[in-house]
């Protein structure tokens, strides 16, 4: 009889858009710690990141790191982030198709990266595609050849 009177009330409660919380309830901020007492470790580098300014070259770092899961896995096989500077994430690709996709998704990239990193973080996705070496020159052509002529000619 609990059991259905329970019941009742979650549906009770759906239907009012009231659902109990899921999540269990956070305690409160406790005892202070001394300064010399241990601190749990995710807690001390958290401290330290923010004492040293490394805060937003962390976050950076750990949406690089995550770059599949945010852009998804048939982008991030094809392209990599290169590096964060001043508002600009400079992205590298393997083709120019590649390239041309990620430019044509700036502007749903630039608001993705914002989501990981907070609003303003990114202003502007900067893409390079393959990059051609050059030509040889030297020890693979013959000297005195006329191109082409010499063979069918």
């Amino acid at each position: 009889m609990a059991r259905e009177k329970l019941a009742q009330a979650k549906a009770d409660a759906a239907k009012r858009g009231q659902l109990p919380r899921r999540e269990p309830r956070r305690r409160g901020a406790g005892p202070r710690r001394e300064a010399g007492d241990p601190q749990l470790f995710g807690r001390a580098i958290a401290d330290l990141l923010a004492d040293r300014g490394w805060e937003r070259s962390a976050a950076v770092g750990g949406v690089f790191g995550r770059w599949p899961e945010i852009v998804g896995p048939d982008l991030a096989a094809h392209t990599k982030p290169d590096s964060f500077e001043d508002g600009e994430v400079l992205i590298l690709a393997d083709s120019t198709a590649w390239a041309t996709q990620v430019r044509l998704l700036a502007r749903t990239l630039v608001r993705r990266l914002n989501e990981e990193l907070g609003e303003g973080t990114v202003t502007k996705v900067k893409v390079k595609g393959p990059q051609n070496a050059p030509r040889p020159s030297g020890g693979l052509r013959v000297t005195g050849s006329r191109g082409p002529g010499d063979t069918y000619g």
